[in-house]
């Protein structure tokens, strides 16, 4: 008899691990599996029959704790900073000049990790984090669940928020073995520390393993394994499919021509989308770009009203707003608590299927549409000289360099380049098609089928 324990700690692992075939596949695997959830239990109304959920109390970080987590991750930002663009980008990004008590902090954090930001220093910190929280009534309430459910596998399926160290902790406190998937592409080489030490660690690629072992070297090879991911597996999924009948209906475009699809970011890192929008815009209006529809995809983790003045200067653009509802209000993130929809998941899939090309900002969308070998277009305008948000600087994050090294796609950093990129790509669709396979080989090591089951006989393999 074995038993799982998944713990669901936002919007997008919902998506991943309970709209995938993830969740379907451990319940055939497991004798028993419970849901351990940082989301109401609502949520997985219609969604979730078999196995049992339990609906965490949500973790607050009290000043001490935050402390000490910061500590760790700037030490590890600050271990690993050499040769490394992303993360001294990073480092600049948690610098503050606030006059509040953690902007303090924060300087001295920075004064205290300049000399002490080792390995063991980072244990030390990550142990002193724990102690500060091991008190606390909700991290005495996690023990409770953890002793009564008494799991031989326990996986989180995120590795950073902050708010699952306590239940981390715990795991560890009562001997239960602990396994966490890496979420996203970007996690290892520019991010920092994760919330706490697992026992096994699955990862998307080879890439990612190796990734893995640089930046943890505590980590030993045996207790990773690739598997893919299960973002990707609705779009080779039956119940999610749509036709192209259906989709140009839905979305009122012209069947008779060629789609562009704009993909947006949120406005913490794509500031210039606007700019890239009315661009394109634009050029369709002055009959540059010639006989296309025009279709927006904006990011779920943020409501789209900067772009509502487009909706009635642009009326020819179509607009593709997620549907994904905030299932709780006032939580310490979020962002994380934005829940999608399965109409959405057929919406975002018939957008890759059918479109034939993507712009973003080097977003991981990117990946999404070369699952459909589709041309992809990013745009960079700004650097650190022209007076637009620098988004120039991420090409020389390690994740992306993979992506401009790979040439699976075309780089734009001014509108001419962007009009001759949009015009070349809708005449030569099959342009770069070698180059964008090898970019996924590279990023996602297996294939999308059968990856919520692969996930499941990892985990039964390690309970």
């Amino acid at each position: 008899m074995k038993k799982l324990g998944i713990v669901i700690t936002d919007g997008v692992g919902f998506r991943n691990f309970i709209l995938s075939d993830f969740l379907a596949e451990t319940e055939k695997t497991f004798d028993e599996v419970v849901i351990l959830s940082c989301l109401p239990t609502t949520v997985y109304s219609g969604f979730v029959v078999k196995s049992k959920i339990i609906e965490l109390e949500v973790f607050e970080e009290k000043f001490t704790t935050w402390f000490f987590r910061k500590a760790k991750e700037v030490a590890h930002l600050k271990l690993h900073q050499k040769d490394n663009f992303g993360i001294q980008d990073n480092l600049k990004t948690n610098t503050s000049t606030s006059k509040s008590n953690r902007g303090y902090a924060t300087r001295f954090i920075f004064k205290l990790t300049s000399v002490l930001h080792s390995e063991k220093w980072i244990q030390r910190f990550n142990f002193w984090q724990q102690l500060s929280f091991k008190n606390n009534s909700k991290t005495i309430g996690y023990k409770a669940i953890l002793k009564n459910e008494n799991f031989d596998l326990l996986f989180f399926t995120h590795q950073r928020p902050p708010y699952i160290a306590p239940l981390v902790y715990q795991a560890e406190k009562l001997k239960i073995k602990t396994a966490s998937f890496i979420f996203s592409w970007d996690n290892l080489a520019s991010k920092g520390r994760m919330a706490a030490n697992f026992n096994y660690y699955l990862v998307w690629s080879d890439l990612m393993k190796s990734e893995l072992q640089e930046f943890y070297s505590s980590i030993k090879e045996k207790d990773i394994e690739v598997v893919g991911t299960p973002q990707f597996e609705p779009y080779v999924l039956d119940r999610y499919k749509v036709s192209e009948e259906a989709f140009v209906s839905k979305f009122q475009l012209n069947p008779d021509l060629k789609i562009i699809c704009f993909s947006c970011g949120d406005i913490a890192t794509s500031k210039n989308d606007e700019l890239y929008i009315e661009t394109i815009a634009n050029t369709i209006k002055e009959g540059r770009i010639k006989d296309v529809n025009f279709i927006i995809r904006t990011s779920p983790a943020e409501d789209p009203i900067r772009f509502s003045r487009f909706v009635q200067k642009f009326p020819f653009i179509k607009w593709n707003y997620p549907k994904w509802h905030l299932s709780r209000e006032n939580h310490q993130e979020s962002w994380s608590q934005r829940i999608p929809s399965v109409e959405d998941i057929k919406d975002l899939r018939s957008l890759l299927q059918y479109s034939d090309l993507n712009i973003n900002m080097l977003s991981t969308m990117s990946l999404d549409f070369i699952q459909f070998d589709k041309p992809v277009i990013n745009t960079v305008f700004g650097n650190s000289k022209n007076g637009l948000y620098d988004d120039q600087r991420f090409l020389k994050y390690a994740h992306i360099e993979n992506v401009v090294q790979s040439k699976a796609t075309k780089i734009v950093k001014n509108q001419e380049d962007l009009i001759n990129a949009i015009n070349w790509y809708l005449n030569n669709s099959e342009s770069d098609s070698e180059n964008r396979k090898k970019l996924l080989e590279l990023q996602i090591s297996k294939t999308l089928d059968n990856t919520g089951k692969r996930i499941a006989e990892t985990l039964f393999k390690w309970a």
